[in-house]
């Protein structure tokens, strides 16, 4: 007797064959129909029991998220939304389950009562649909890749520069935190932690990246960053993924190429390979959207709005342009904008971001040259010499998804502006050498892992579309 996936099962074209699944269930009814998942499919296989032949033992441990072993015959069902059922001829009760205590009931729970149980939260239609999205993104991603010629690189995760430049990092250290060294003016002697130095958790792979391409080409990274920023809303993380190709000899315009041509292929291959989980998703917001006033309604459906920007081209437009838009539109003159838009080298907002896509242009958008005092030090300098050769890829819904640059490949142009910002030429040397060993020019950007995953499923909150979400006052699991 073989042993089966449901998601296997569901396909199966022979019929009557004896077959052997385990999985959890879903729901136990009327002491006969067993709603059975394994994980595989969100769709549920129903096991038919013949309780005048099962134990009044093993029916009463047959309860909401118990395991089991069931061995029986597929047959055609009788009964409506399924094509095909189990007929058990034997059950084996693997983990029991107390139903007075199992959180996961069916029914509908809250987002925070789920996050309070996130051990159990992936037993829910809604997370095991997010989980089996993100992954099947996370094979795209790497197919995408490797399918360009690019080579993953493993940037570290314990770092002594900060690449942002924003100073919100995590410390790593192991020093006697009641008692630690000290220096002759008091401060803290770093040079007695174990790496001699001061060290944090990364919150970008990308300066190293960078010195990875300009020897293998095209490299990638795919791993976990660090934000020690103390912000508790639906849109940051502490610990999140992300996805950062870095390019030797590709300039803005290359960049922009390959940021918008990753995009519609990661996008179109959930399309293709997560129709379940997607349709279950979609239904999902239609009947969340009905409750919501008119005017706060999406105008998209969830697949809808992976085919727009899937079958559109990115606009791309100066940032410059994008401020003269944004200044005489509407929303702007009657200070409908939380943030007015007045004087050229404001840092746009999400709800500035937004009204381009999804009002002005009506198609994903690509910002360039920005304002070089509102981006980071390795930005190369514009001709002009106030803008940056900068990127923004920009979607309905979120705004900013994607973040990437031309990177300042001239070693005097780097040098004054490290200075100007008052980093330590020393902290940055090996980085300095690489604009004086065969330069080039070079690009990338960075892809936060997690926005991506919230605009393929629609979810709300990034602490619903990661498995343990890292956030202040939060790393229960």
């Amino acid at each position: 007797m073989q042993n089966y996936s449901v998601a296997e099962l569901l396909q199966a074209k022979h019929i009557l064959q004896e077959i052997d699944v385990k999985g959890w269930v879903k729901t136990f009814r009327s002491k006969r129909f067993i709603a059975l998942n394994d994980g595989s499919t969100i769709k549920n296989i129903q096991c038919v029991i013949d309780f005048e032949n099962t134990s009044e033992e093993v029916l009463k441990k047959i309860t909401t998220g118990a395991s089991v072993h069931i061995k029986g015959v597929l047959i055609e069902s009788k009964g409506q939304g399924q094509s095909v059922e189990i007929q058990v001829s034997e059950i084996i009760i693997l983990g029991e389950s107390n139903p007075d205590d199992y959180p996961i009931q069916p029914k509908k729970h809250s987002m925070e009562f789920l996050r309070e149980n996130a051990h159990l939260r992936i037993r829910t239609n809604t997370f095991s649909a997010v989980m089996r999205i993100r992954s099947v993104l996370s094979f795209a991603i790497h197919q995408y890749f490797m399918n360009n010629g690019f080579y993953y690189f493993h940037a570290p995760i314990v770092t002594g520069s900060d690449a942002e430049g924003a100073g919100e990092m995590f410390s790593v250290s192991t020093l006697d935190k009641k008692n630690p060294p000290l220096d002759e003016n008091g401060n803290i002697d770093f040079k007695e932690d174990f790496f001699g130095k001061e060290t944090n958790l990364t919150v970008s792979g990308q300066l190293e990246a960078e010195s990875y391409a300009m020897a293998l080409g095209k490299v990638y990274t795919f791993g976990p960053t660090f934000r020690a920023e103390n912000s508790n809303t639906s849109r940051h993380l502490a610990e999140f993924w992300m996805i950062e190709p870095e390019v030797a000899f590709n300039d803005l315009d290359a960049n922009m190429d390959l940021s918008e041509d990753f995009i519609k292929y990661i996008l179109n291959y959930i399309l293709e390979h997560c129709k379940d989980d997607l349709e279950f998703l979609e239904k999902r917001l239609l009947d969340e959207e009905k409750s919501k006033p008119m005017i706060e309604r999406s105008e998209l459906a969830l697949r809808e709005k992976l085919k727009f920007i899937v079958d559109n081209n990115f606009k791309r437009v100066s940032y410059t342009e994008a401020f003269e838009i944004l200044k005489n539109s509407k929303p702007n003159k009657k200070k409908k904008f939380k943030y007015p838009v007045n004087e050229w080298g404001v840092d746009l907002q999400s709800e500035h971001e937004r009204y381009l896509v999804e009002k002005h242009f009506k198609c994903p958008v690509i910002l360039f040259d920005y304002p070089a005092n509102i981006k980071a030090f390795y930005m190369r300098l514009n001709d002009d010499g106030k803008t940056v050769r900068a990127m923004d890829v920009l979607f309905p819904g979120i705004g900013e998804i994607v973040g990437g640059s031309q990177r300042e490949e001239r070693l005097d142009v780097l040098k004054e502006k490290i200075k100007a910002l008052g980093i330590d030429e020393k902290e940055l040397w090996w980085y300095l050498d690489l604009r004086k060993f065969g330069t080039a020019v070079h690009s990338g950007f960075g892809l936060g892992f997690e926005r991506m995953v919230q605009f393929a499923t629609g979810m709300t909150n990034i602490r619903d579309v990661i498995p343990f979400p890292r956030t202040p006052q939060n790393a229960e699991f």
